[in-house]
């Protein structure tokens, strides 16, 4: 999969359309802000928004429909629209083994996908994240690895795969410990150089502006976007918004 260098997202161009936008995920933190961006977004007439819950979002543009995640299947004429962003993800501990993460980062990320895929979806917007490789000896990055490659498989005309680091932003639920990692990752950025690029903190709310410019892209293929970029994306995104 092409990894995109810095400056190649300056060929991603938004035009005004009709797409329909599907939703996974949006319950966490990225995938708030997403919903967030895809409900201002000209680029779309309609978001489908997949939860265990409703999140109770007013907005006529969006519709949240409650799955059943272990037998996605039962819901799945309802999976087919233009785009499919996955923001489905969870930890070790909040998800109580192994096994369960599995289950959340690997089977329901890949069954979405899947019938998305079958149900002629155009293209996959994935969060994955910083160091996911399939053959790794950390779990965690070898699922998310295995992850990748497995969706990569599926006929859809883009692949699109983000891998942040350390996300920064407010959560509804309060994890301290990630608290005190996130202000040490603001710390951080201010002395990152090159060789720290790959695992630079990125704002969850940058993390959802860069999936959506992706999203616009012209060219298809498999594209991999390392939290520099993003960040890059993000910030970008937000200076040509307070320009205009």
């Amino acid at each position: 999969m092409e990894a995109i260098k810095i400056g190649q997202e300056k060929s991603m161009k938004i035009s005004k359309n009709n797409k329909t936008a599907l939703v996974f995920g949006a319950s966490g933190l990225v995938g708030g802000h997403l919903l967030e961006e895809l409900a201002k977004s000209e680029n779309y007439k309609k978001v489908y928004s997949f939860g265990r819950r409703k999140l109770g979002v007013d907005d006529g543009k969006i519709e949240e429909i409650v799955i059943d995640f272990n037998n996605m299947s039962d819901s799945g004429h309802l999976i087919k629209g233009d785009d499919i962003f996955i923001c489905l993800g969870t930890t070790i501990k909040a998800a109580g083994s192994q096994e369960a993460f599995r289950r959340v980062d690997f089977e329901y990320i890949y069954h979405a996908a899947q019938i998305a895929a079958q149900n002629g979806t155009n293209q996959l917007l994935l969060i994955s994240s910083a160091g996911a490789d399939a053959n790794s000896s950390v779990f965690y990055n070898k699922v998310k690895g295995e992850t990748e490659e497995a969706v990569k498989l599926l006929p859809f005309w883009s692949v699109k795969i983000f891998q942040p680091s350390l996300l920064l932003g407010k959560r509804e639920d309060r994890r301290p410990a990630e608290a005190i990692g996130q202000s040490i990752g603001r710390f951080l950025n201010k002395f990152t150089t090159d060789l720290f690029d790959l695992y630079q903190p990125v704002e969850a709310e940058n993390v959802a502006k860069a999936m959506l410019i992706a999203a616009q892209g012209i060219e298809g293929g498999e594209k991999v976007y390392p939290s520099h970029i993003i960040k890059k994306m993000g910030e970008r995104q937000e200076n040509l918004l307070s320009e205009g």
